[in-house]
């Protein structure tokens, strides 16, 4: 009996494990059919080699043809050919083809295609955009009509007021761009305004096997926004004067952009608010350079972990060309925060926005039956107002109390921590209750309630006031008024929670973010019968930036786009416009620090006259790619030529920020800078250095003297550090000041290393 048993089980184990094996077999079979199956890969060549562009285009069949074999099987598998601002493919390949082209002597890098996502009145008159004063940016460069603005995004929503071409002149003389018809969308409906519109589907039509129904996904295959998030980012950065805009009545005002009369040009590479592939991105970025666009506005990113600058990112390697060509690139820094080390966009020659609130707010009144007001925020409720009626707890009652009735015609409190705030407003409505109070952790997004009942969010501070009064009264009740707003200074600006926070994951020394602006309750334009929507993200408080930059690019023509992100950096607020310290949401919330909004607030009063600027141009780039430890090679053919790396390797603290930023410090380091004066000759600037909490910092020289031959000086600051165990970043700034007149302020961020995690 035991052997009997004995022999059936050895014989079940080997059964086992022969299916066991079979299905392990099975698995590497599909995962290497899975593996031949061809996908869209990006072909990086770096700079172009020839100015025609047919002559770049040739070069790419040329080098996929050899590995297809025929130039017809190359033109079958190639979707875009890269040719205006640099030089590449996007073509359909198995990932055997994507290898072997990687070892091509002229590819600097093969990338799969990557799905990037997409990351309103009061903004201008907040940051003192102000169009009525004699003097400022906005008057001084008529508003920016003289700026092209390119807008990388979901399209456009060509009816729109925001886009009226009311009292512009002629379109800028140098703009080489197209607006293309197609579903939805004539190319007549562009203006002096709208000077441009495109989009691109091949990395679309490639992920879906050219199977992609845009109408079942309420799209359209044209420029027009069916989605709403490009419409908005493009009337933030540059719409139109627009009186009396509102959203069901909340912010009304007039809305207009950062810079009212800059040109806008749309380019849309995202579809179905989700789908924006990096083919068709690339395709967009290299035709705006082509075109003629004066700034780049991508409200898009990625998720950790990040790519590589050169040796992945397809992305960052197309910002390179256009910043080497001129071309000031602004990215929105993620909404994955509070968490640390979740900035994207984070290469140097990116200026990369975070989001922050503004002094208006949305308030939604609760009133309790002991006439004690609280007040509801973030949640719009536009509607009726519900009158007194009987307040009860949800965890009071029981499924059969829901099922008996109960709740009808009552309003229902109740604390929510993961649950989804329109779930249990809608399981709310379909029991009866005419309106709902929802105790939350703050999230800094202005949306309104989807389930069509009166709702209220409050903070759980709030909630424990409205507990206590339910649990203190025998007939407790509520009201719950409509929202309304509250412009002032209700409360000081805050870095918002859901803003992507600092260090940069990728190059610890290299600040991000480098600036930001409101992204809170931004009311902008929308193709919706309403017209206007409030939105939050860092792509909301992206454009606002954009705007500015264009503004600023016409005022100073001649500045470099690093020159630009210096005088954002060395000018912004570190307090509000009211004077409070600009806090940071998040647990627990605390004062601001450079790796929530790095130089600070935008600041578009003095940004046109920085005084002095941190520049940089191509050598600092590849400065920065050494130190990186990016080989030659692959250096060699983003810049088109030859190019080898000093040695010893140069220390990427030295690259020219306007930040210093030191991850590992443990015993004393020189750090070295330079300064551009773009203020009146002869200044002189003193040092004003506020160190990091125990850390040491000389500064050499002390003072800068700017006579009529010295436009540029360089100095050292050696900082050494008196902790004697490792600590987290400490921080501080140094500012050179010229008695006032000019504070170019850069912030310092320094960490201790008594002993280094990385060996």
């Amino acid at each position: 009996m035991g052997l009997s048993s004995l022999t059936v089980s050895n014989n079940r184990k080997h059964i086992v494990v022969v299916f066991i094996s079979l299905v392990f077999i099975l698995k590497i079979a599909l995962i290497s059919c899975a593996n031949q199956e061809s996908q869209i890969y990006t072909v990086h060549l770096g700079k172009r080699q020839h100015d025609d562009p047919k002559l770049v285009t040739d070069s790419h069949h040329d080098i996929l043809g050899s590995l297809l074999g025929s130039k017809e099987a190359s033109r079958e598998s190639m979707i875009y050919s890269y040719r205006h601002g640099f030089s590449g493919f996007s073509a359909k390949l198995t990932s055997s083809q994507a290898r072997e082209l990687s070892e091509n002597p002229h590819v600097v890098h093969v990338t799969r295609s990557k799905n990037m996502k997409l990351t309103t009145t009061r903004v201008s008159d907040y940051l003192g955009l102000t169009s009525t004063a004699p003097t400022g940016l906005v008057h001084d460069t008529d508003m920016g009509s003289d700026a092209i603005i390119g807008i990388v995004d979901s399209g456009i929503w060509p009816g729109s007021k925001s886009f009226n071409d009311n009292g512009l002149g002629p379109i800028p003389a140098r703009w080489k761009g197209q607006c293309v018809s197609g579903e939805g969308f004539n190319a007549s409906m562009c203006n002096r305004k709208l000077i441009g519109a495109t989009y691109y589907a091949k990395g679309l039509a490639r992920k879906y096997k050219g199977a992609f129904k845009a109408a079942e996904k309420d799209e359209a295959m044209s420029p027009l926004d069916k989605v709403g998030h490009g419409t908005h980012c493009a009337s933030t950065a540059a719409g139109s004067f627009v009186q009396n805009a509102n959203y069901l009545g909340l912010g009304q005002g007039t809305a207009r952009g950062s810079a009212p009369r800059a040109r806008v040009a749309a380019y849309k590479v995202c579809w179905n608010n989700e789908e924006c592939f990096t083919p068709d991105i690339l395709k967009a970025m290299d035709h705006a350079m082509r075109d003629g666009v004066d700034v780049l506005s991508l409200s898009l990113g990625s998720e950790i972990p990040l790519d590589f600058e050169v040796d992945r990112s397809d992305f960052a390697i197309a910002a390179f060309h256009a910043v080497m060509k001129g071309i000031t690139v602004v990215c929105a820094g993620g909404n994955d925060g509070p968490e640390t080390q979740t900035i994207s966009n984070v290469a140097p020659w990116i200026i990369t926005v975070a989001a922050t609130t503004m002094d208006r707010e949305f308030f939604t009144p609760i009133t309790l039956g002991n006439n004690v007001t609280v007040l509801g925020q973030e949640g719009l409720y536009i509607g009726e107002e519900v009158g007194f009626t009987d307040l009860i707890y949800f965890d009071d009652l029981t499924k059969a109390d829901f099922e008996a009735g109960k709740a009808k015609g009552k309003i229902l409190f109740t604390f929510l921590t993961d649950r989804s705030t329109d779930q249990i407003a809608e399981f709310a409505k379909s029991k009866g209750v005419v309106g709902i109070i929802i105790a939350t952790k703050p999230i800094d997004l202005i949306e309104p309630g989807t389930a069509g009942i009166a709702s209220a969010r409050v903070d759980y501070e709030i909630g424990m006031d409205i507990l206590l009064y339910l649990q203190t009264t025998k007939f407790p009740k509520a009201k719950i008024s409509p929202t309304k707003t509250f412009v002032g200074r209700p409360s000081a600006t805050k870095v918002a929670r859901f803003s992507s926070r600092g260090p940069n994951s990728i190059s610890p020394a290299i600040l991000k973010p480098d600036i930001a602006a409101p992204g809170v309750g931004i009311l902008a334009a929308v193709p919706t019968g309403v017209g206007y929507e409030f939105m939050s993200g860092t792509s909301m408080a992206t454009p606002v930036v954009t705007g500015i930059v264009a503004l600023l690019k016409q005022k100073r023509p001649d500045w470099s786009p690093a020159a630009i992100r210096s005088a954002l950096v060395t000018t912004a607020f570190q307090t509000d416009p009211s004077g409070e310290p600009i806090a940071a949401e998040g647990s627990p919330r605390k004062i601001a620090d450079p790796f929530d909004y790095g130089g600070g607030l935008v600041n578009p009063g003095k940004v046109a006259d920085p005084g002095l600027v941190y520049d940089m141009g191509h050598d600092e780039y590849v400065h920065y790619l050494c130190s990186a430890g990016y080989e030659d090679i692959s250096i060699s053919k983003l810049l088109g030529k030859v190019y080898t790396c000093p040695s010893p390797t140069p220390s990427m603290l030295d690259v020219n920020l306007p930040s210093i930023t030191i991850p590992y410090l443990s015993q004393e380091i020189t750090i070295t800078r330079t300064v551009t004066n773009v203020g009146p000759v002869g200044s002189v600037y003193k040092a004003v250095i506020e160190p990091p909490l125990g850390i040491n910092l000389q500064v050499s020289p002390k003072t800068l003297e700017f006579g009529p031959n010295t436009k540029k000086i360089t100095f050292t600051v050696k900082v050494s550090t008196t902790h004697r165990v490792n600590t987290d970043y400490h921080f501080g700034s140094l500012t050179w000041t010229d008695n006032g007149a000019h504070n170019v302020r850069i912030p310092l961020s320094v960490r201790t290393r008594v002993m280094n995690f990385k060996i």
